[in-house]
């Protein structure tokens, strides 16, 4: 497993982080056994990054990591990087809360879950335009110094959000989707994590599903998937990616490659990107997504994906107030 340093938070991690939205509700049921053993063969792989969030399920999704590497967290505290977001309540009155008190019991809350002494990386998960930017970052300042978290990040923030951040204490990290139906970030977020050395972490690689190959125009999800809801997996838009998959999956063949790796693949070869966060549920999904953080795409490569990508719809993600 490739590593690298993980911007100016000096953290050592793996290329992939393996992350747990899957485990918290929002797509359905699954078995936990089976994704406490794929957690661990992520371990085994080398994979030392582990990304949860308050917001998985109120803690659900921090309390099967927690159980799933239990061992290892008691024995060999130092060899996991364990990395959650606070600052949302998605069920709540107000969605987004990144004020002080907020996010002190968010850390408090998580530190149960993952029973834990202290979190490695804490982000803040949505930006709360209610709340003063010095105001979060001065709590989350406090609990560095208090021990209780040893590095500060942000999710889903804009250039302006995070300049505003940076203002108070330094942005460590920044956490953002992008896959190839959503590339956003390459306009002004990564050229200025480039300048600061943020480290970046790339969330949704795989697009929610959408490049992993398993997925057609006849495919249905559950109703508490939230996918369901999301006009990027239903009607046209849905069948007009889906066939770019097709070309994309052709492509990945003649590689000895699966469109999924390629999907992969092109997250990390995108400069500035330290980390792809990929969640799994079956321990041949993190094994293949493992591979791909070793597979190279050359400037031909990347320049024939660009062209079968040309045609193709954004494919936004969900917020804490639903699809986008």
């Amino acid at each position: 497993m490739r590593t690298t340093t993980l911007g100016r938070s000096g953290l050592p991690v793996s290329r992939i982080a393996f992350g747990t939205w899957q485990l918290g509700g929002d797509w359905g049921n699954f078995d936990e056994s089976g994704v406490i053993a794929t957690i661990r063969r992520a371990y085994e792989l080398g994979i030392n990054l582990f990304d949860s969030a308050q917001g998985y399920g109120y803690g659900a999704a921090e309390a099967v990591l927690g159980r799933a590497l239990r061992a290892e967290l008691r024995s060999d505290r130092e060899s996991i990087v364990l990395a959650t977001k606070g600052g949302i309540d998605p069920a709540g009155k107000r969605t987004r809360d990144a004020r002080p008190a907020h996010l002190r019991a968010g850390v408090e809350s998580s530190l149960r879950a993952l029973d834990v002494d202290y979190i490695d990386l804490y982000q803040v998960h949505w930006p709360d335009p209610a709340t003063p930017a010095e105001e979060t970052a001065g709590a989350l300042q406090e609990l560095v110094d208090e021990g209780k978290i040893r590095h500060v990040g942000v999710s889903n923030y804009d250039v302006a959000e995070l300049t505003a951040f940076e203002a108070v204490r330094p942005v460590e990290t920044s956490q953002s989707p992008l896959h190839l139906f959503q590339r956003e970030i390459q306009d002004e977020i990564l050229p200025y994590a480039r300048r600061l050395d943020i480290g970046v972490l790339a969330y949704s690689p795989l697009g929610s599903g959408l490049l992993t190959g398993a997925l057609n125009a006849s495919t249905r999800f559950d109703e508490d998937d939230w996918r369901a809801k999301s006009s990027a997996f239903s009607g046209n838009t849905f069948i007009r990616n889906l066939e770019i998959v097709d070309h994309l999956a052709m492509f990945a063949a003649r590689r000895s490659m699966t469109v999924a790796q390629l999907a992969v693949a092109w997250v990390l070869a995108q400069e500035g990107v330290h980390v792809a966060i990929v969640g799994a549920r079956h321990a041949r999904n993190i094994e293949a997504a493992a591979e791909a953080a070793d597979l190279t795409l050359n400037a031909d490569d990347l320049a024939e994906i660009d062209k079968i990508t040309q045609g193709a719809t954004p494919a936004l993600g969900n917020t804490p107030e639903g699809p986008r």
